[in-house]
């Protein structure tokens, strides 16, 4: 599609995915403004279930590339995948082909939204994150803005087929969502640490942000915020 096109069916399908999350998952979310206008960005989340993506898109007008399994680019679908920023690869994560394709995204000028723990949580906390990210953030030096999800593990965690929902004009449920955007840190600031620093130190950041996007989360009975497994 020509430029202009582009921009306003994604912008479509923005307000409407946008009703969609507020409405049935009570979707909170602040920072957005934190993220790049222009210009290359490597946003490091956490990743609790098939929704994140989607909630971080929702934090920002800029269009974000994502990379989704090859598997899902079905006749129709994929089209549809493609023009909402997701781009195929054999492998989500931060393998091999993946970070092949998130360097070329970003040497594009794109903002592109990685998990670095490279699979869907099990427990609701965050897995250790992979040694790839070390190898993306010294090739690229691009600005990492960490963002923190909350709730999308309780809402879709990976034992369940369905997701669970949390209406909003209906008093909150456990599948209450929120993101938490974070301000961009320095690439240069981590080319110099040994890996172990480097991956201990982004992933403290990105739980910084969770455990702000756990605040923000719409609560319910008692206020309390509990995983449900």
């Amino acid at each position: 599609m020509p430029g202009w096109l582009s921009t306003a069916w994604y912008e479509v399908c923005r307000c409407h995915i946008m009703a969609g999350l507020t409405l049935g998952f009570s979707l909170r979310f602040e920072g957005g403004r934190n993220i790049p206008t222009e210009g290359p960005a490597l946003l490091i989340a956490n990743h609790e279930s098939f929704l994140d993506p989607i909630a971080v898109g929702l934090t920002t007008t800029r269009q974000l590339c994502y990379l989704a399994r090859k598997t899902l680019f079905t006749p129709g679908f994929g089209w549809f995948l493609r023009s909402v920023g997701c781009v195929p690869v054999d492998q989500e994560g931060i393998a091999k082909e993946g970070l092949k394709t998130i360097l070329g995204l970003l040497r594009e000028g794109r903002a592109v939204l990685v998990f670095p723990e490279g699979e869907r949580t099990g427990t609701g906390e965050m897995n250790p994150l992979k040694p790839g990210i070390q190898l993306l953030i010294k090739r690229t030096q691009a600005p990492i803005v960490p963002v923190g999800i909350a709730g999308a593990f309780d809402a879709f965690p990976r034992s369940r087929k369905l997701p669970r929902l949390s209406p909003l004009f209906m008093p909150a449920g456990k599948g209450a969502i929120a993101v938490s955007v974070g301000k961009p840190l320095d690439a240069r600031h981590y080319l110099e640490l040994p890996r172990e620093q480097m991956l201990t130190e982004l992933q403290q950041a990105i739980q910084v942000m969770k455990d702000r996007a756990q605040h923000l989360r719409r609560k319910w009975s008692n206020g309390e915020v509990k995983h449900d497994r």
